[in-house]
């Protein structure tokens, strides 16, 4: 269906037909919309609800300008908008009488959709404490020294080490989710590859996980050190060993998210060789 130069689609590979390129084209921009999509496309839309996931793609005179999603219960994720196309998705998925929970992307996008949805249905939008920042790996650093131990990939014989520390990492970071093994299949843990530092002993100390690759591009997703463990070099080990697993399956680019308010993530980061991206925000409505 198009509407208002918007093509509003349920079909995972009709939206990638059509927009597939124009991800590629900014791949750290768009992480979250091939993230999904592929997910999608990988799972099943029934994996995610009753509900089907929805697709949009913004066309202009033969040309895809932005792209949407909007997952259950009614989560919105949005590639870089104008505030005039901001204001055109809103007003049609307002006239179609969608309802949002939230709505993520760049910061500049999700405030000019944020207000923009409040103008058209009243709802309030409330701004998350936690706000990302969005790097991209320029060249790999690895500190010097490390510390002693060593990196280790995950296998499939290491699905309880897996969810005990993805366990860990989501109570830390506060996601109101049980990871067991009737649980692991259907969660956003389940499709990632995972590395370990362990100290010359054997006992793992730290963890990295990283997404699979999509278009050229691998997202860095879940790096956790318990906190009587942190200050020791074990985070920015193993996030330089996971980082550079991801080199070697052959991304392009290697992107991550950091909470702005943690500065020592963000210089570990940075002293490895990511450089900021862009400033992320989520906004939820009442």
């Amino acid at each position: 269906m198009r509407v208002d130069g918007w093509y509003l689609t349920e079909d995972v590979d009709d939206f990638l037909a059509r927009a597939g390129g124009f991800l590629r084209s900014r791949p750290g921009a768009h992480v979250m919309q091939s993230t999904w999509a592929e997910r999608v496309r990988t799972r099943g839309a029934g994996a995610f609800g009753a509900e089907a996931p929805r697709f949009g793609v913004l066309e202009r005179a033969g040309e895809v300008q932005a792209t949407f999603y909007r997952l259950p219960p009614r989560a919105l994720g949005l590639s870089p908008l104008t505030p005039e196309q901001a204001g055109s998705l809103a007003a049609r998925l307002a006239a179609l009488g969608h309802s949002l929970s939230r709505v993520s992307a760049d910061h500049g996008t999700a405030t000019a959709f944020a207000e923009a949805w409040q103008e058209c249905t009243g709802a309030t939008p409330k701004l998350r404490d936690t706000r990302l920042r969005l790097y991209r790996l320029g060249t790999l650093t690895p500190p010097e020294p490390l510390p002693a131990g060593r990196g280790r990939e995950l296998g499939e014989q290491d699905l309880e080490q897996a969810m005990f520390w993805c366990g860990e990492f989501a109570a830390a970071v506060g996601e109101d989710v049980t990871l067991d093994a009737g649980t692991w299949a259907g969660s956003r843990y389940a499709d990632k590859r995972y590395t370990l530092w362990e100290t010359p002993d054997g006992t793992p100390v730290s963890v990295a996980g990283r997404n699979p690759l999509i278009g050229g591009q691998v997202q860095v997703d879940v790096v956790y050190t318990p906190a009587p463990l942190r200050g020791r070099g074990y985070a920015a080990a193993v996030t330089a060993e996971v980082s550079r697993a991801a080199l070697a399956a052959g991304a392009e680019e290697v992107v991550l998210f950091a909470d702005r308010s943690n500065p020592a993530s963000n210089a570990l980061y940075q002293r490895l060789g990511y450089r900021t991206l862009t400033d992320w925000s989520v906004y939820d409505f009442g």
